[in-house]
């Protein structure tokens, strides 16, 4: 006779706490992911189940609809995908972790969290260009000891520079030598996620039930 245990799964409620607050998506615990670092409001936590990210300590869902509609064009919001392969790959030096940022957002959060006023995603579309640059700049940003260096300086981005000056001009120079391969890493790898639906920037439409 096997002497094995029978496996029990541990649901996700039962890690909710004072230290994991509901999602404002979907009601599940956040859990840390990433400390506090410069340019950003406090550490980061993420939720296991839609994905939502959550800058700081606490979160609400009117505030996080709120943020929501601020990246929003005539049709909807286009969103940075927290659940993208280059998040995923770039972590801290995600491209997506910009100074200010609150919520950061994947397709499956924003459809748990626009349904608590009754609307649907009624479509989601990968940014193939878009995405390619996001995911460009995280591959850039695991080599400077700045944040989204080489965007700012297009004016595509809010940058968060190093400290020191050397430092700042050492990734001036990194920026425009790691171009190129930089390029040749994230280009694979957007394709990949535009593939399998984990792509770095998504463009939403909303419609009411």
């Amino acid at each position: 006779m096997s002497d094995a245990q029978p496996t029990h799964v541990v649901p996700l409620e039962a890690g909710a706490g004072p230290d994991n607050p509901p999602c404002p998506a979907c009601g599940e615990p956040l859990f840390g992911w990433l400390s506090a670092r410069p340019g950003l409001r406090g550490p980061v936590s993420r939720c296991e189940s839609c994905g939502l990210g959550v800058v700081g300590e606490s979160a609400d869902p009117e505030e996080a609809l709120h943020e929501l509609d601020r990246l929003g064009g005539a049709d909807g919001p286009r969103i940075s995908n927290r659940a993208s392969f280059a998040c995923s790959l770039g972590s801290a030096g995600w491209a997506g972790l910009e100074p200010g940022s609150r919520y950061l957002f994947t397709v499956e959060s924003v459809r748990r969290l626009v349904a608590r006023r009754d609307q649907v995603v009624k479509a989601h579309r990968w940014e193939p260009a878009a995405g390619l640059v996001a995911t460009w700049q995280t591959m850039l940003n695991s080599v400077t000891l700045g944040h989204n260096v080489a965007l700012a300086a297009f004016g595509r981005a809010e940058a968060v520079p190093a400290q020191e000056g050397w430092q700042r001009r050492i990734d001036a120079l990194a920026s425009v030598v790691l171009a190129i391969p930089a390029l040749l890493v994230a280009l694979p790898i957007e394709l990949a996620g535009g593939l399998f639906g984990r792509g770095a920037v998504y463009s939403l439409r909303l419609e009411l039930l």
